[in-house]
């Protein structure tokens, strides 16, 4: 990523029902249709964010939610439409929906391919239809398929698969076949992760009969194995990818890049300009701020349209400098091939030799070791990630 570049994230926050494991801002659908007035709430918050990203220009766009998918095309476009005519697009941006195999509406692809959507990220979780049930989905396995041939329809050949495993009673060949399923479709990407019991939901308070660490780990080896075994690469912990196929927009997280993040409960990140900053220590003169904005649909709407010009929706909240090597590793140690020492200066502004004894004990340990241009974790610092990325606390 340059510095000019910059990742948009849109959150649009209704789903038709609330997965029991789901910890993200989404709200139950009470109508037939999502609020109309939602994309100029949309384009109103960009409004407010435009002073701080003069200049640069929008490389990535991830429309997530909730279910995205329950907007029709149109808006999209119109959204879209607007945003290109107040930032500079990327000749090659990448924009990605999520979408519910569930709520796609025959032909509706195509529509979106119309509308810029050039990436889709389906949400199959798995292909049981048990396992379905017992995860809450509203769709069934044959959903799925018939999306994927709405998406090759649609000429959408750049998705991914989201899969899911460890599932309630599940056993290793039933994981096995949901990889296996997943291969056959051929996507460009897949996303492969543990169900885990998030508080607040309803599976941390009536957690499901789920399989013990040792058959997770087994799932997951296994599966790992089989993906490999068809041409995908792991690059990040849980991301799996054809040659050039990896998701830009989450490599600029992962990364420590920047964000503008626009919608109820949207978070976002920014390298602010200080010029009366003055340290010694630092090689830029930035300050690092996170967003967040209201969750409530209704709260940050109100909000959006009673707002001045010039003034803030939701939290603005300042990074301070103790805190920004646990904030890049957060991130970075995701990833297989770790981060350069350039990468982690360029965002953080930092020197990587103040960590150098974290670094250290961290590959004494076995969970980290130096790479030509910087370090990566192991294969057993993936595994055991928590633990390294907590060793980098302030």
């Amino acid at each position: 990523m340059t510095a000019s570049s910059l990742a948009l994230y849109v959150h649009m926050p209704w789903c038709v029902r609330k997965c029991p494991y789901c910890d993200f801002n989404s709200h139950q659908l009470k109508s037939a249709h999502p609020d109309g007035g939602y994309i100029d709430a949309l384009l109103r918050d960009f409004a407010l964010e435009e002073s701080k990203i003069q200049g640069r220009r929008i490389d990535s766009v991830f429309f997530g939610g909730g279910t995205p998918s329950l907007f029709p095309p149109e808006e999209f476009a119109r959204l879209l439409r607007e945003l290109r005519s107040r930032i500079e697009f990327a000749v090659d941006v990448e924009i990605t929906l999520e979408a519910n195999p569930g709520t796609i509406e025959r032909g509706r692809f195509a529509g979106y391919a119309d509308a810029g959507i050039n990436r889709v990220s389906l949400g199959a979780q798995s292909f049981s239809e048990e396992a379905l049930q017992r995860l809450g989905r509203i769709h069934c396995a044959e959903d799925t398929h018939r999306a994927v041939e709405e998406l090759r329809a649609a000429k959408l050949d750049n998705f991914n698969l989201d899969l899911m495993y460890a599932l309630p009673l599940q056993t290793l060949e039933e994981a096995l076949v949901d990889v296996r399923t997943a291969c056959a479709l051929k996507p460009a990407h897949i996303s492969y992760y543990q169900l885990t019991l998030e508080p607040g939901t309803v599976f941390h308070s009536r957690p499901p009969p789920l399989p013990d660490d040792e058959a997770a780990w087994q799932i997951q080896t296994a599966g790992q194995q089989l993906l490999a075994g068809e041409g995908y690469e792991q690059y990040e912990v849980s991301a799996y990818a054809k040659g050039g196929a990896r998701c830009r927009h989450n490599l600029n997280y992962w990364l420590f890049g920047d964000y503008v993040g626009i919608g109820a409960g949207a978070h976002g990140k920014l390298s602010l300009s200080d010029p009366w900053r003055s340290d010694a220590r630092r090689s830029d003169a930035q300050r690092i701020v996170r967003t967040v904005k209201p969750k409530q649909p209704r709260d940050y709407q109100q909000q959006i349209r009673g707002i001045t010009d010039h003034a803030t929706v939701g939290e603005v909240i300042l990074v301070e400098d103790k805190d920004l090597p646990f904030e890049f590793m957060l991130n970075a140690l995701r990833l297989n091939q770790g981060f350069s020492v350039k990468e982690y200066q360029d965002a953080t502004g930092l020197p990587l030799n103040d960590l150098r004894a974290q670094l250290q004990v961290a590959q004494d340990r076995g969970l980290m070791t130096p790479t030509a241009q910087g370090w990566r974790p192991t294969e057993l610092g993936l595994r055991f990630l928590n633990d390294l990325q907590s060793s980098f606390l302030a």
